[in-house]
């Protein structure tokens, strides 16, 4: 019998919510949109209603929902953002011009009678970001800082009481109002903060001529100065649905409201479906609306959903463009900046400002996608439960512009109606490689415009949504029986954001290349060291992906570009891949990484051909290990924050299983001459390597053996995993035991010298024992980190274990490791 979409969508919900029984762990973020670096949609409180929805780094990314019933509105997702009237607008919000000097002024500079002759005029914000309109260095160039006047004109309506000084700066600030100094702060604020004035410069403002100047001095890294008056605006006040659940499953978020007699389930679906790499690389969401009447009375039900235009810009400020259309069984409009500077930003904590955002319905009585003041079409929908009949294309700032659309669901029953819509976006270009501009793999074929993929996805939509549920389904039960309950709650908690941070695009050659951008830590695309942590969820759902971790790096040093022994750390700051950006090289890490990595993936196809397709560049790198990798020197290894280590015994571990893992695949290729050199001399190495660094109970940080130290000996896990038998077993069983008796309450450090961790590692670690009790004991502490953690952004992996806080890294794609116990699991299954 033929189910009906419907029935189908019931069926969906009901597995759902299987999965949901199992699951409490209350994520620190909860996924929304997930698909790239760029669009990355979270709502960061347990309520969808208590904030605006966010792009990973923070910046509002306004997704809004409003349910009507009966003629009464009740809104159950997002918080409206909030507004401000500007007196004085930061550049953020609008372009101005201020007059600043870079040297001293001398007395009285700040005061509104100061004779400015000789400062220079021009456009802020000022520094050294994209954002900067004049250029202004840090003070080992500008030894004076940067001192800035801004003239305006105060009518007096404005309460001061009301005023809010708007900043972003970069380092330390003093701002003043007509003289009187309203904040000095140290150090930097990277996003805009909103600080009430104190009283004496609420008393210092005056009606007609007002001066606001700053002084802001940056003695390292980069610098930036942005400042301006606002006061909130009022906004309406609208009824909340009451939010019975939330659900987070691999590919899907799932809530419940109830908006008076109304039931209404709301999904957020990012089908990120890996064995499939054209859904996967399809940036395609979708969000579906269930409503159901829960006092057997029929309900008049529409719901309205908006998407802010700053989903397609990097700040509030800069002007878009919307247009709107319709094709085959679908209406859309879609909204982009004005200025479209394809690839033309780059770095850490930014948003795409280029390409175009799309909110798409199937076609039906009533449906369409229209632009506008998000005020006026919330307004026109409580009142009529339709969008204004004359709203059209806009061209504003990207504050001022919604895309909307409005979901009829007609007179709702007990049994239930449902509606979805589309999310997608068109970057144009993804990357830049080696000077070249690369697409999506999506849009690898020019013909495949973001119109023709929206109506492929919505054809799709009832087979994927199927499918995803199955296979979210699958992920948690699989990973309940690698390792409990707890586990599989990290696990899908990491799919997608593992996923979405980074991008997959057609190589020159045509070839699969997946890019990953650093998040929250430098910005750095297709970094090696954040690869190798990443992998295992890649090794493990489709070996074509981990592949594409790996081939721009063979090519940077196959291609004579990169003329190093030792593979390199990166190839550039994202999007642009134009050669290694990061100052410093990581030489054992790397070259570590890559051959260990490349060992997985031919162990996964059961073949050599990709390790064949690269043995002179293996060659070359192992040469480096076999040389410089058992004592390393004073060098980084991927845990960089924690600085330079020399003679570091877990980076020498990393480079003995890198040797092994050569020999193991020169036997693969039929070599057994080389392979029983190489698997000969790791072990030789590992015998040496337990003499050097045994410390009575446990192996120390280092080969030095200072007093007490001890590190999470991570790499050795690969010994397990690949079957090299390396390392004798008790090795890994006396670091077990150690590591159980100095755990804290959410989790491992990561070694002696602070009580920071990096969860990743830590599961890598407790897969090296064979006990599940042991396993289970180090997860559990982890899990308690992602409950409790008060930091609530996308999952960090960099956390303090004693508090539970974020320590730095948001939204990584090193969560791809919390797989590597499912992946061994898999691999034992290959012998």
């Amino acid at each position: 019998m033929r189910k009906s979409p419907f029935r189908l969508l019931l069926l969906a919900a009901a597995l759902a919510l299987t999965t949901a029984q199992a699951q409490t762990l209350r994520p620190p973020a909860y996924p929304l949109i997930t698909h790239d670096p760029y669009f990355s949609i979270w709502s960061t409180t347990d309520r969808l209603t208590d904030s605006p929805t966010r792009h990973w780094t923070g910046k509002p990314q306004s997704l809004e929902g409003i349910v009507r019933v009966d003629g009464r509105t009740y809104q159950f997702l997002g918080g409206s953002p909030t507004v401000y009237n500007a007196l004085l607008p930061t550049g953020e919000a609008k372009p101005y011009t201020a007059q600043y000097t870079l040297t001293d002024p001398g007395e009285g500079w700040e005061k509104p009678d100061y004779n400015a002759q000789g400062w220079k005029t021009g456009p802020g914000p000022f520094g050294d970001t994209p954002e900067s309109r004049t250029p202004w260095l840090s003070s080992r160039t500008d030894k004076n800082g940067i001192h800035i006047r801004r003239e305006f004109t105060y009518d007096g309506k404005t309460d001061p009481s009301k005023l809010l000084l708007a900043i972003s700066h970069d380092d330390d600030v003093s701002v003043y109002l007509n003289g009187v100094l309203l904040v000095s702060k140290p150090c930097c604020a990277g996003e805009y903060i909103y600080l009430a004035l104190p009283i004496e410069g609420q008393k210092a403002l005056r009606k007609g001529r007002n001066v606001l100047a700053a002084h802001c001095v940056s003695p390292v890294g980069g610098s930036f100065i942005d400042m301006g008056l606002v006061s909130p605006a009022t906004a309406p006040t609208v009824s909340q649905a009451i939010q019975n659940s939330v659900n987070v499953t691999a590919t899907q978020t799932d809530y419940t409201f109830t908006a008076g007699p109304v039931d209404l389930r709301v999904s957020f679906l990012s089908p990120l479906l890996l064995d499939e790499l054209e859904i996967a690389a399809r940036p395609v969401s979708y969000v579906t609306f269930e409503a159901k009447s829960m006092d057997g009375k029929p309900h008049a039900v529409q719901v309205y959903f908006g998407e802010a235009a700053t989903v397609a810009t990097n700040t509030v400020g800069q002007d878009v463009v919307t247009k709107a259309g319709q094709g085959a069984g679908l209406a859309y409009a879609s909204v982009g900046t004005k200025a479209q500077p394809v690839l033309g930003r780059k770095g850490d904590n930014v948003r795409i400002d280029w390409g175009y955002a799309y909110l798409a319905v199937p076609q039906g009585t009533g449906n369409r996608v229209v632009a506008g003041p998000a005020a006026a079409l919330k307004q026109a929908f409580s009142s009529k439960g339709t969008l204004a009949a004359n709203a059209k294309n806009a061209a504003d700032v990207a504050s001022n512009v919604t895309l909307a659309t409005v979901l009829n669901l007609g007179n709702v029953s007990k049994e239930g109606t449902a509606k979805h819509l589309l999310l997608g976006y068109d970057d144009l270009y993804s990357v830049q490689y080696f000077g070249k501009n690369l697409r999506g793999w999506w849009h690898r074929d020019p013909n495949m415009t973001m119109e023709k993929t929206l109506q492929a996805a919505e054809t799709d939509y009832n087979r994927i949504r199927q499918k995803s549920t199955d296979f979210d389904k699958q992920l948690y039960d699989e990973a309940r029986k690698a390792g409990g309950k707890e586990y599989a709650d990290l696990c899908q908690l990491a799919y997608r954001q593992a996923i979405a941070a980074h991008k997959i695009v057609a190589g020159p050659k045509g070839e699969v290349f997946f890019l990953s951008k650093e998040n929250f830590s430098n910005g750095s695309i297709g970094t090696v060291d954040v690869t190798y942590p990443s992998a295992p969820m890649f090794l493990l759902y489709n070996n074509e992906l981990a592949k594409g971790l790996l081939r721009f790096i063979f090519d940077y040093s196959e291609s004579g570009q990169w003329k190093k022994d030792f593979p390199a750390h990166d190839i550039g700051t994202y999007p642009l891949a134009n050669g290694q950006t990061y100052g410093e090289d990581m030489p054992v890490e790397e070259a570590g990484n890559m051959i260990i990595l490349t060992a997985a993936s031919v162990k996964i196809d059961g073949n050599p051909n990709f390790a064949r397709e690269h043995w002179p560049t293996l060659t070359k790198w192992v040469g480096f290990l076999k040389r410089d990798g058992f004592d390393p020197g004073n060098q980084l290894c991927t845990d960089d924050f924690a600085g330079h280590l020399a003679r570091n015994a877990n980076l020498s571990a990393k480079a003995i299983m890198g040797i092994a893992a050569y020999g193991q695949m020169a036997g693969q290729l039929g070599d057994q001459k080389v392979a029983d050199e190489y698997m000969t001399l790791a072990r030789d190495m590992a015998r040496r390597w337990m003499e050097m660094d045994k410390d009575g109970d446990h192996y120390a940080l280092t080969f030095d053996k200072t007093p007490g130290s001890w590190s999470q000996k991570y790499n050795i896990v690969w010994d397990k995993l690949l079957g090299l038998d390396v390392f004798p077993k008790e090795v890994a069983k006396q670091e077990i035991d150690f590591y159980l008796k100095n755990q804290k309450p959410y989790g491992l450090p990561l070694d002696s010298r602070k009580t920071y961790t990096k969860s990743d590692w830590i599961i890598w670690t407790a897969t090296m024992t064979d006990s599940d009790r042991d396993f289970k004991a180090f997860i559990d502490p982890i899990w308690k980190y992602a409950n409790e953690t008060p930091s609530r952004v996308p999952l960090s992996d960099w956390h303090e274990t004693t508090n539970a806080k974020q320590v730095g890294f948001q939204a990584r794609s090193v969560v791809g490791g919390y797989f590597i116990k499912m992946l061994d699991e898999r691999l034992k299954q290959k012998k």
